[in-house]
């Protein structure tokens, strides 16, 4: 198996295709109708309520499904700012969010509303201090994943948790990466997560609002989910999303360990077998499954592509990917390197040998992308009276990287280089190459086209 995506959705897992199979043949009818069909579809629809509502730690009128995790997030995040517009409009979120929260949050602000984000340190973890910090008279609602989808970095969830039930503000917990391995600790007033990142079908979310919680659904009413979530539940894939988090619930603690060991070796070995690589996330307080890790001077779209060809789908947080120009907001947020990104998150089942194939073919994937990117012209070096100045003006991350690392030795020790760029990933990567290499990145200037990186030598 050379399918490395897991975090980002999780192949189907044998109890979910059976159960969705099994339910297909009674589970169509209107779960609000009272006849034989109908009362049918709603035991099987209770019942998945139940399960899930087990496997989270809840009532089962606290649970509604949704029609995808990002449909949870938007309608907690909504519904519980609506239920607390007396309070105030003042949203707290981390800087490490999932796009569905941080999409919410920029929807606050454009309506009048104002948001903080939370930093994080470099391993991509908040202090609960900081929310406590953050907590203000007018705050409506915190949020905070339990793990994240980037680099695998579990949060303090319950610390923060009691940090804002103290101020009476209730939290919302996204726990899409984190509820196939086990509930989420802590006294959280609000849960989403996503059936596909545990193994269940795609297009179910869970929406959990705990009792006592004010929250008043947007949008035009609905009887169907406590008016939660609008529209005909799909019952079958309910079923099937239900089913799977229980199966995968009762094999977490055998495989959260085996996979543990494989994610430990990647780890390891890959700052080994290839030089100039930077592995990010909290080295110990992560997912089981997740490693991340960036390499200089590499293109993440054309890594990704190498990959590929040698059978492996990883994802990556990079730049340099055919869907975003800028660096993932995580990488940004946490001052790691983001060129060269690799994601890679192992699916349930996944082989010693898959990885060990893996660790084989990824040093000459490398290879073949920085060979193809090359070394930089010595047109693009200039002298002046006080640096050496790298002109990457036009050129995308990891070029100007590449074209620092190769002057950085043509000055002496103590002196200055000057890179010129103006793609944005240069501000995040060029710092965080300094920090891999030992040397001083003094800051940025204005320049008469983009910014000047200013690095002085070390060593």
């Amino acid at each position: 198996m050379g399918y490395f995506d897991a975090a980002s959705a999780a192949p189907l897992h044998p109890i979910a295709r059976q159960a969705l199979q099994a339910s297909l043949d009674e589970g169509w009818a209107d779960p609000a109708r009272l006849y034989r069909e109908g009362r049918r579809a709603r035991v099987l629809l209770d019942a998945a309520r139940e399960a899930a509502a087990e496997a989270v730690g809840c009532r089962p009128d606290e649970l509604a499904f949704t029609s995808s995790g990002t449909r949870a997030v938007h309608s907690g995040i909504a519904g519980a700012l609506a239920g607390r517009r007396r309070v105030g409009r003042h949203l707290i979120v981390s800087a490490v969010e999932h796009s569905s929260v941080l999409h919410s949050a920029e929807l606050l602000e454009a309506s009048g509303g104002t948001v903080t984000q939370v930093p994080v340190d470099r391993a991509g973890r908040v202090k609960p201090s900081a929310y406590g910090e953050a907590l203000r008279a007018d705050t409506a609602l915190a949020c905070l994943q339990s793990a994240n989808h980037e680099v695998g970095t579990e949060q303090p969830v319950a610390e923060v948790a009691e940090v804002c039930r103290a101020a009476g503000v209730p939290l919302l917990v996204d726990a899409a990466q984190s509820l196939g391995w086990g509930p989420v600790d802590g006294d959280w007033s609000l849960l989403t997560a996503s059936a596909h990142k545990w193994g269940g079908p795609s297009g179910v979310g869970l929406l959990v609002v705990r009792k006592g919680v004010r929250f008043a659904p947007q949008g035009p009413a609905d009887e169907r989910e406590s008016g939660r979530a609008a529209g005909f539940e799909n019952i079958p894939a309910i079923v099937a999303a239900a089913a799977s988090l229980r199966a995968v619930r009762a094999e977490a603690a055998a495989e959260a360990v085996r996979l543990r060991e494989l994610t430990e070796r990647i780890r390891a070995r890959v700052p080994q077998l290839v030089p100039d690589v930077e592995v990010v996330g909290d080295p110990v307080r992560r997912l089981p499954g997740v490693v991340t890790f960036s390499c200089l001077y590499v293109d993440g779209e054309a890594l990704l592509h190498e990959l590929d060809r040698e059978g492996f789908s990883v994802s990556s947080g990079s730049s340099c990917t055919s869907s975003t120009l800028t660096p993932s907001h995580v990488l940004r947020a946490m001052g790691v390197l983001s060129e060269g990104n690799v994601r890679v998150s192992l699916p349930a089942g996944v082989t010693e040998e898959d990885v060990e194939r893996f660790l084989t073919v990824l040093p000459g994937a490398v290879a073949a992308v920085r060979e193809k990117l090359g070394a930089p012209g010595s047109e693009a070096v200039v002298r002046e009276a006080d640096a050496l100045v790298v002109d990457s003006l036009g050129k995308r991350c990891p070029i100007p990287v590449i074209e620092l690392a190769k002057v950085i030795g043509d000055v002496p020790v103590g002196g200055l280089v000057r890179v010129l760029s103006d793609d944005e990933a240069a501000r995040l990567d060029i710092p965080a190459w300094c920090e891999m290499r030992g040397q001083e990145y003094v800051g940025e200037e204005p320049a008469d086209k983009g910014t000047a990186y200013l690095i002085r030598r070390v060593s």
